[in-house]
């Protein structure tokens, strides 16, 4: 009997491990402005990626994405910003958001835009002035996030579409 528990309760260990590894999310960048360089920071602060493509095996809540072009804060003050969060859905509405902000600190830099790919694809939003109505302009501006409701969301970042 004992043995049975220990076997089923590391068969429910192991399932659940291959559940949480099975979620991957990557973010690429396409920078066609000839200049600056692309920043996504995690929303602790740490940097993971400059330009290059970045992938993780889980979800990614709260990471920031911006142009570098030497005007920008580190928190992309100044600067067009990304927002994103890329999480498998485990409920209806519970899964991926992207948003660009031009709420101050922030302002339009270089014209900015996202797409996912995937069961997401075409969703996406560009902003290409300062007077955009796909970006944040007020914290009450939700209407411009962009959901996935799809496992394994990634996205490709554009900056000078």
């Amino acid at each position: 009997m004992f043995s049975s528990i220990k076997a089923a309760t590391f068969a429910m260990i192991a399932f659940a491990a291959g559940k949480a590894l099975a979620e991957t999310h990557t973010i690429t960048f396409n920078n066609n402005c000839g200049r600056g360089t692309p920043m996504l920071i995690s929303q602790t602060g740490q940097v993971l990626s400059t330009g290059g493509a970045f992938t993780i095996n889980g979800p990614l809540r709260g990471a920031i994405a911006y142009l570098q072009t030497g005007s920008c804060g580190f928190n992309g003050e100044g600067c067009t910003l990304l927002e994103t969060t890329l999480v498998n859905p485990s409920t209806a509405g519970s899964g991926s958001s992207t948003d660009l902000s031009l709420i101050p600190p922030h302002a339009f830099s270089v014209t900015t835009g996202f797409g996912y790919i995937g069961g997401c694809a075409p969703a996406g939003a560009d902003c290409n002035n300062a007077n955009c109505n796909t970006a944040f302009h007020v914290p009450t501006d939700t209407f411009v996030q962009v959901a996935c409701q799809q496992d394994n969301a990634n996205l490709v970042i554009t900056f000078c579409l």
